[in-house]
């Protein structure tokens, strides 16, 4: 087999109560690592797999996504500035939206730390980002909303897609999580 790509991963404890603020960041970097957790201990070549025949989902494909959900949500929504995307291959699906193709030779360990540092990223500006709440934030996708929808639309990101990645994995190598 080849080299493993995600070490072991600690998820970390999440606040469940206190300021509203701390309870969100733990829970994004819960559901982070939970991410990460589903990608532990596999190969490039096992990342990359499409277990599910009816899918075109990979586990590598859905770390490419979130590492875009942190950059355009963090970034370019919430601190207006322009993120810096890496330039993975893409393709236009059928409902006009735009996935990353598969066929994109990045090695996954580059792809693994791209993700991690546009993890970073977003928390380096979190605190900045959040000093008011109700600051209203153009948003091409729902209409203008306000920084709380933001920070539950990527906890929403994530909820979705570490259940397709826990059901990759599963159909990958049998291994199960809670």
């Amino acid at each position: 087999m080849s080299e493993i790509v995600v070490q072991k991963i600690v998820r970390p404890e999440r606040a469940v109560s206190g300021p509203w603020l701390e309870v969100i960041a733990s829970n994004l970097d819960y559901h982070r690592a939970t991410f990460l957790w589903k990608c532990e201990g596999l190969s490039d070549a096992q990342l990359r797999l499409r277990p599910v025949r009816s899918s075109a989902l990979t586990l590598l494909g859905l770390m490419r996504h979130l590492q875009g959900v942190e950059r355009a949500w963090f970034q370019r929504t919430l601190a207006d500035t322009t993120p810096r995307f890496f330039p993975y291959r893409t393709y236009v699906t059928a409902d006009g939206g735009e996935w990353y193709d598969e066929s994109d030779v990045t090695p996954a360990r580059d792809i693994y730390e791209d993700y991690l540092k546009a993890c970073e990223e977003s928390r380096q500006v979190f605190a900045k980002v959040t000093v008011d709440l109700a600051r209203i934030v153009p948003n091409p996708e729902f209409g203008d909303t306000d920084v709380r929808f933001v920070l539950e639309h990527v906890i929403e990101e994530y909820a979705r897609h570490v259940g397709h990645a826990d059901l990759l994995r599963e159909a990958i190598d049998g291994v199960t999580g809670e």
